[in-house]
């Protein structure tokens, strides 16, 4: 070969690779490349849509790229969750509690989407779900509280938001022998008002909905569903302490990817998102709307996303039901 046509092979091969480059995906030094959007399930004024909002504009000054939050809430969560699976695009994500979908399987026969495509990045925070009782109800704890409706069956009620927690409370029910009847309700402010003036006997819901009547006293609450006691509310017990552990739900909130989402990648976020919720004034907002900052790896969410699952799982079990299909 003449040196001629060496060096116009080279050329070709050096051009070939810069092109190949270009088409390339960007790695994770490399990304965003443009801006980034957070899709979330809920409605917006959430606590979860406070974290989005806290952590985006935290992020967008990290990145050199804007960083939007989109509320997508309706359909039981299914509208952001195939919008979000359906892009493929490594710049959208999604944020928002977990409660959305793992309780899906067990209240569905087929499910729009595959759970397995969801893969977690970061752990943000914990919505604290509190039991909140009816002063005239008269009880003290969560035990004279059940002891109430074993004493009474058919005449106390309770209401929560439907899925996982729905799930948990129908197999407690069923394992310890109560009945009480489930009262639906679509504005939870309407709720709060019938727990207050004593329609409502008991009410699982986020700390945040209740907060205000709970502090003036109008609303007693009885115990949270977290796993570990929360400085949020001190001398609160979690249900585990309050002797029914089989109520225990964390509301894990954080962000996830698509399945193909190189992990260094998602490390690479997880790590930031770290970094934005040290920030001492995140922690008091988010605090503040009853959520607890617990920060986590894409492994440490995983592990807490499958550990909810399994418990899940078990209460659908309990309950005789199964799991959805996937279309």
């Amino acid at each position: 070969m003449t040196r001629t046509r060496i060096g116009a092979f080279a050329a070709f091969v050096l051009s070939a690779l810069a092109m190949s480059g270009a088409c390339a995906p960007a790695g994770a030094q490399d990304w965003p490349t443009r801006a980034v959007k957070f899709i979330l399930p809920i409605g917006a004024g959430a606590g979860a849509d406070l974290g989005a909002r806290l952590v985006a504009e935290k992020l967008s000054a990290k990145w050199g790229q804007p960083v939007v939050v989109e509320n997508r809430p309706g359909g039981d969560g299914f509208v952001a969750l195939t919008a979000f699976l359906n892009s493929r695009d490594n710049h959208m994500l999604l944020f928002g509690p977990t409660t959305t979908f793992t309780g899906h399987p067990y209240f569905h026969e087929k499910l729009p989407y595959n759970p397995n495509e969801l893969a977690p990045i970061a752990r943000v925070s914990s919505t604290l779900v509190t039991i909140g009782a009816a002063p005239s109800l008269g009880a003290n704890s969560l035990k004279e509280a059940f002891d109430k409706a074993r004493a009474e069956p058919g005449t106390l009620n309770f209401a929560t938001t439907a899925g996982a927690t729905e799930l948990i409370i129908n197999a407690f029910l069923k394992t310890s022998g109560l009945n009480m009847a489930r009262v639906p309700y679509r504005d939870p402010v309407q709720a709060q008002n019938d727990v207050a003036e004593g329609r409502l006997h008991l009410y699982w819901s986020a700390y945040a909905i209740i907060r205000a009547q709970a502090q003036s006293g109008r609303i007693k609450i009885l115990a949270s569903t977290s796993s570990e006691p929360t400085a949020i509310l001190p001398g609160v017990p979690t249900a585990a302490q309050a002797g029914f552990p089989e109520l225990t739900l964390d509301g894990l909130v954080g962000l996830f990817g698509t399945r193909d989402m190189p992990l260094p990648l998602r490390e690479r976020i997880a790590a930031d998102v770290t970094a934005a919720l040290a920030d001492p004034v995140i922690v008091q907002r988010l605090t503040a709307s009853g959520q607890t900052v617990v920060p986590g790896s894409a492994a440490e969410f995983a592990a807490a996303l499958e550990k909810q699952r399994t418990a899940l799982a078990g209460f659908a079990k309990t309950l005789g039901i199964k799991a959805a299909t996937i279309e």
